[in-house]
């Protein structure tokens, strides 16, 4: 058993187990995490980093609303982590240059209730400089992205800072209960107890709670990326026509991205997205013919029902809490989710309605 009982053991070490670790932290609370593999290495380092959902009119106000939220922390939440690690997470607002097919009256009602405005000139410039049709295009000036492997960095180094305890190749094994509370965890490593414990395991989430998981409904889902480097970045801002997407990175490398795979827990990447994925960038991007891929890589995202993530307290479980199931947007909803977490552990106001976020267990 370990030696000292911590405040708050959190199950898994992505992004979003980090960020609320550090919210934990900053309370004053003694926390553990616990990691399966490596900091960060699974869904959260694999992403793209864009700071939105991809078309947002597509999406239920409990996402967007959460999103929004969060997003808008981004600007403080970056620029503290770079003061106190000295690791620039690289948050940019490149704006994004949606192409069509997409729903056009969804998107006209979405951009006249949140009050976005297109760039016409913006726009006009990315379309001519990629010859392709101006109509039915929009841009969207507000969208921002960050690089997650440095995000993610900078985060491990924060919670080190603050006097977290992170233990990789850690893997719980069994979760023991007793009079309605979560006991102990048995673990690769040994036996674990806390007076808390947050489940943050992603894709693993369902696993890590075995008959306790109740109705959750958490389940990987698999995503490719390839990567490219160029000698300037090739692009102004973030390029999405469909389910692909190419993010410039500010010293040349250019994210392509990414396929929906419904293949369990399997990460292998495949011939067939690297052809798809690279077919329709080329299209979009005729300068990457020719381009060597440097990188071609597979990520598990934590797929829930219509992208809703699960914050809660357990209903069963009074010392149990889970934040995960964010699927494609743990990044973006990371800084939010990780505060409406706090808010729900300490009893304190939220800044809206988190009832949708409590959904996730089935049992209400």
């Amino acid at each position: 058993m370990n030696e000292v009982t911590p405040d708050f053991i959190v199950i898994g070490a992505g992004v979003i187990g980090l960020a609320t670790a550090v919210q934990l932290l900053k309370e004053g609370a003694t926390v553990t995490i616990l990691e399966r593999a490596q900091v960060g290495q699974e869904s959260s380092w694999a992403g793209g980093g864009i700071l939105s959902p991809l078309c947002p009119w597509d999406y239920l106000d409990s996402v967007t609303r959460l999103t929004d939220y969060s997003a808008a922390m981004f600007p403080a939440w970056v620029a503290e982590l770079y003061a106190s690690t000295g690791i620039d997470a690289e948050y940019v607002i490149s704006g994004m240059l949606v192409l069509p097919p997409y729903d056009a009256n969804a998107a006209q009602k979405w951009l006249a209730e949140q009050k976005v405005f297109t760039q016409m000139a913006s726009l006009s410039e990315q379309i001519n400089f990629l010859h392709l049709e101006v109509e039915h295009s929009l841009f969207l000036p507000h969208i921002a992205q960050v690089r997650n492997p440095r995000l993610l960095r900078a985060l491990y180094n924060q919670v080190v800072q603050l006097g977290g305890r992170i233990i990789e190749h850690c893997e719980v094994q069994e979760i023991i209960t007793q009079h309605h509370r979560l006991n102990s965890l048995t673990t690769s490593c040994g036996k674990y107890c806390a007076a808390h414990f947050v489940i943050t395991a992603g894709a693993w989430s369902k696993q890590v709670l075995g008959k306790h998981a109740l109705n959750l409904e958490i389940k990987p889902i698999r995503g490719q990326m390839l990567l490219y480097k160029f000698e300037e970045p090739p692009l102004g801002s973030i390029l999405l026509q469909g389910d692909v997407y190419l993010i410039p990175r500010r010293d040349g490398y250019l994210l392509v991205g990414s396929t929906m795979e419904d293949v369990g827990f399997n990460k292998q990447t495949t011939l067939a997205a690297r052809e798809h994925l690279s077919g329709r960038a080329q299209k979009l991007l005729p300068q990457l013919k020719g381009k060597p891929l440097i990188k071609h890589w597979a990520g598990l995202r934590p797929a829930s029902p219509h992208n809703i993530p699960t914050i809660s307290r357990h209903p069963l479980l009074s010392n149990l809490f889970i934040n995960s199931g964010h699927f494609r947007y743990g990044i973006t909803m990371a800084p939010g989710s990780a505060k409406i977490l706090l808010n729900e552990i300490m009893g304190r106001p939220q800044p809206f309605d988190t009832s949708p976020y409590q959904k996730g267990w089935g049992v209400y």
